[in-house]
């Protein structure tokens, strides 16, 4: 392949903050709206955003791609680096579920009916018009003096909490203790998920589901595990748009009924993770080996000045001053190459390192990681106290710079490289070349 443009840059780091600024920017009421398809797929996942079209989001989640730009790579970045891996678990679950609720053929689907875009909006205008009373509503006079000597509860007596002997009164909900039913030993995981699905929906103040739906025991684990407060793998989803998904799920379990929710999260791997994985991947380096590469440029770079200086100094010919544009070419394309991430012996031979938590797989379970972070449902997506953690940490620096590489197979993201690579290696002629001028055409002092 060819290279890049030699305008070519890397795709900009999208800061979640700025993702979401720059989608209520692009459509004032997005967030309530729930995203128009239109504003998904415009811009910032194509060419434009230094993302050729072979490493295109569609592309990658296609499996169009070579490692290590496939959607195992992508998952892996969004569980170590992203930290957001429950908007591709869902995003593939969501796939799935649609593609077999089209091809089921049992009689109940008439009783799971398509959640339209009309109802879609009326629930959203109620939001809301509920929102902008709850604002409106002025406080009452007894908020207004609690906590002053106006408080007619003030002087009542406070009961200590950590007195062993007091028995705190129950609330509707219940306390949740030992002893509750989240932490009782379950026999029949859908009832548990069918009670705490129960729970979000009388949490955001919308009817009860028929459970006589179909794919309604699955719903319920769909709620549980990414859409109610406090789920494993809750999704970054507003109060409006939280309680929007509940209302369009206590209706139906039709796929239409996640459109909205589907939006948002497509919205954001596409504007937000996706650029994020092509610019890391970029990375052919640990940051051990970035960081070395970065001081080694520095270093040449002072060599080449301290040569080119001593040599004007000196009683030797001009020609020779010339001899400091070797050390200076040197130095400034490894620094401009490292400041983008690459190493450029690494490049040399198209390699990359072995990524921290790929240097110690368990032989036993080697795609163990896979099959977790691919299930739909599970725990969170914390790797913390997995064992290569401590292991790396504990790895000595110097051993990091040298950790052992593989040969990157994805042609476009070498072609990325090559044109990095060229544009360090012209960066370094034009800017050595300045410099060597300069000493070059400086009188010599003669001194030694």
């Amino acid at each position: 392949m060819g290279l890049l443009p030699l305008t070519y840059t890397r795709p900009k780091y999208v800061e979640q903050q700025d993702w979401r600024n720059s989608t209520e920017n692009e459509n004032p009421s997005a967030s309530e709206d729930m995203l128009s398809d239109e504003s998904i797929r415009s811009g910032q996942s194509g060419h434009s955003s230094g993302i050729p079209d072979s490493l295109a989001f569609d592309k990658i989640m296609s499996g169009g791609t070579c490692p290590p730009m496939t959607v195992r790579d992508f998952m892996t970045y969004l569980v170590y680096v992203e930290h957001a891996a429950e908007n591709l678990q869902f995003w593939l679950w969501y796939k799935d579920y649609a593609k077999r609720f089209g091809e089921a053929t049992t009689s109940d689907i008439g009783l799971a009916p398509e959640w339209t875009e009309a109802m879609q909006q009326e629930t959203v205008a109620k939001i809301r018009k509920e929102n902008v009373d709850n604002l409106r509503k002025e406080p009452t006079g007894a908020q207004i003096f609690k906590g002053t000597d106006f408080d007619k509860h003030a002087d009542e007596k406070v009961v200590d909490a950590s007195n062993p002997f007091h028995t705190p009164p129950s609330s509707s909900r219940g306390e949740e203790t030992v002893y509750s039913e989240s932490n009782a030993p379950s026999s029949n995981l859908a009832s548990s998920h069918q009670t705490q699905a129960s729970e979000a929906f009388q949490a955001a103040g919308v009817r009860q589901p028929f459970t006589i739906q179909p794919f309604r025991e699955e719903i319920n684990r769909v709620i549980v595990t990414y859409i109610m407060d406090g789920a494993p793998r809750q999704l970054n989803l507003s109060a409006p748009e939280q309680k929007a998904a509940l209302t369009s799920l206590s209706h139906t379990t039709h796929p239409s009924a996640f459109r909205a929710v589907f939006k948002i999260v497509d919205s954001a791997l596409r504007r937000q993770a996706h650029p994020n994985f092509v610019r890391w991947s970029i990375c052919n380096g640990n940051p051990a080996r970035v960081f070395f590469a970065r001081s080694l440029g520095v270093g040449l770079i002072i060599a080449g000045i301290v040569i080119g200086i001593l040599l004007t100094l000196s009683k030797a010919r001009r020609g020779y001053r010339a001899l400091a544009a070797i050390a200076l070419v040197l130095g400034i394309s490894t620094l401009v190459a490292a400041y983008k991430g690459m190493c450029v012996v690494l490049h040399g031979m198209h390699h990359r390192h072995v990524r921290p938590w790929e240097l110690f797989v368990d032989s036993e379970r080697p795609n163990s990681l896979d099959k977790q972070s691919f299930e739909s449902f599970g725990s969170g997506n914390s790797y913390e106290d997995e064992p290569w953690v401590v292991k790396y940490e504990k790895r000595f620096f110097i051993r990091k710079i040298f950790d052992r590489e593989v040969w990157i197979q994805e042609p476009a993201l070498r072609q990325i490289q090559d044109t990095i690579f060229v544009q360090a290696l012209l960066a370094s002629v034009l800017l050595g070349g300045v410099m060597t001028a300069i000493f070059v055409a400086v009188p010599g002092g003669n001194y030694f």
